[in-house]
């Protein structure tokens, strides 16, 4: 089982977590592998063996509302190029600010969210949002997170 990581970022935050991720639980999968957003499409989810790939989105919120700009191709492309992704399994974790940007905490998250939904993903587990104005450093939060989201994964399947 391979857990793919796809980071959407502004300031690199999300790649930190992700990072913390792969160290985090390296050791209950084959392989974790980080991808950044950049110029991404739908094709991203095209895969040989789906039962082996499960998916993590890990991105931050950007202006009001948006996926941030290295995300926006691959956001834009599940809209453009639309089609059934009923083999995807995945998660989702957002990066925010609640005190600060309250009426679009974790957007960037929850977009990504509802589309792959629309197209037929299964989403695993529930949607996490971390929030910048709490006390914890996302790193840390997020890598306890995941870790205990895909031990809850990897005892389902």
């Amino acid at each position: 089982m391979k857990l793919k990581i796809l980071v959407g970022t502004m300031t690199g935050t999300a790649t930190l977590v992700a990072q913390a991720i792969q160290m985090e639980c390296a050791g209950l999968l084959s392989a974790i592998e980080i991808e950044a957003m950049d110029d991404l499409g739908i094709s991203v989810f095209d895969t040989d063996n789906p039962q082996e790939v499960i998916y993590l989105i890990c991105t931050s919120t950007y202006g009001a509302g948006d996926v941030p700009d290295n995300a926006q191709a691959l956001y834009q492309s599940l809209d453009t190029e639309p089609r059934y992704l009923g083999h995807v399994r995945y998660g989702v974790m957002g990066l925010g600010d609640n005190g600060t940007h309250q009426q679009t905490f974790c957007f960037g998250a929850k977009k990504f969210d509802e589309r792959l939904q629309d197209l037929g993903a299964q989403r695993l587990g529930e949607l996490w949002c971390h929030d910048a104005s709490a006390d914890s450093l996302p790193e840390a939060a997020g890598a306890q997170w995941s870790r205990q989201w895909l031990e809850e994964v990897l005892q389902r399947s």
